[in-house]
């Protein structure tokens, strides 16, 4: 009997020094930079605003984030790696929807489960979209786009990020809503996409505006219409899909925050909680609307209820459209 109490007092101090060590851990996290891994090419929407983001984050939490674009495989290779860290926040993923709620219908087989290998830390924000075609082009409205490939079926192209892309899954939904016959034009990644449309290549595209702010802003690329509710403050001159004749017709992206699953919930609690304090900060508020993202921020229960939903709506459009990534 004695020996039994001392083996049980012996897993009890185990136990506690344990939990100490955890508690130890996280109270002090962090103490090493942080890493990000962004399963998208530098310079699109969630990269841009991830730099923005992560800026004032490393300035509140005393450590700097770094930044590691892994491409590939419609982002299967970046967020596996995520999903495979080590589950300490040390590592954690900057997604957009597609790689969440869209690509797991469109692989026969998935290396990782988007609802249980990660753990959600925030919605930080949407990706407003619209569409863009080459600035000194012939189509001035929206309704000059769509009354040409109308009048010409099949001889109109778009361009995307690749099969399966958020510009692939924009643009179906506009042509579906719209009855149109416009050829799709896939590209290695959304800014080689929208650079093909700058320099004539291609005619149009669906885009996030974090991704075309640049060619926007430097005269190459013209943005029709807008994806949104109502205008955006940013480009209140560009009408929306409604108002220019598409009724009811919106989409758009975000961009969130993830850790491994597993990573303990005081961890979790903290980058979001952080997420939230940056994007009160001013400066980065205004920074992410000009790159064409609004800020949100929300509980991690949130995001993972708004995950698992718009999982189960992208499951029915790309079996319906029979759409397969690259």
């Amino acid at each position: 009997m004695i020996h039994y109490l001392s083996l049980l007092q012996r897993i009890a101090v185990a136990m506690a020094l344990s939990f100490c060590a955890i508690a130890n851990a996280q109270s002090s996290y962090p103490n090493k930079p942080i890493k990000m891994i962004i399963p998208l090419a530098a310079g699109s929407a969630v990269d841009n605003a991830a730099r923005v983001l992560t800026i004032k984050m490393g300035e509140n939490m005393g450590q700097g984030f770094v930044i590691e674009n892994i491409t590939g495989s419609s982002g299967l290779i970046g967020a596996e790696r995520v999903a495979r860290a080590a589950p300490d926040g040390y590592t954690i993923g900057g997604y957009n929807d597609s790689i969440l709620t869209m690509v797991p219908h469109m692989m026969a087989k998935m290396p990782w489960n988007a609802l249980t290998d990660f753990e959600p830390i925030s919605l930080v924000g949407t990706i407003e979209w619209g569409l863009v075609v080459k600035a000194d082009g012939p189509y001035k409205t929206l309704s000059d786009f769509l009354n040409a490939a109308k009048a010409n079926p099949g001889k109109l192209n778009y361009s995307s990020g690749g099969n399966g892309s958020p510009q692939h899954i924009g643009m179906a939904l506009l042509t579906n809503r719209a009855n149109l016959d416009i050829s799709h034009v896939p590209y290695k990644g959304a800014t080689p996409a929208a650079v093909a449309v700058a320099a004539g290549e291609v005619d149009a595209a669906m885009q996030g505006l974090g991704t075309v702010t640049a060619l926007l802003q430097a005269g190459k690329l013209r943005l029709l219409a807008v994806s949104t509710p109502a205008r955006l403050p940013q480009y209140p001159a560009v009408p929306t899909f409604t108002e220019a004749g598409m009724k009811d017709f919106t989409f758009n992206s975000w961009f969130a925050m993830v850790a491994p699953a597993g990573t303990p919930k005081a961890v979790v609690d903290r980058l979001n909680d952080e997420v939230k304090k940056a994007l009160n900060d001013t400066a980065t508020r205004d920074k992410l609307l000009s790159l064409g993202v609004t800020p949100r921020g929300t509980s991690s229960s949130d995001f993972g209820v708004a995950t698992r939903n718009q999982y189960e709506l992208y499951r029915k459009l790309i079996q319906d459209k029979g759409i397969r990534a690259e």
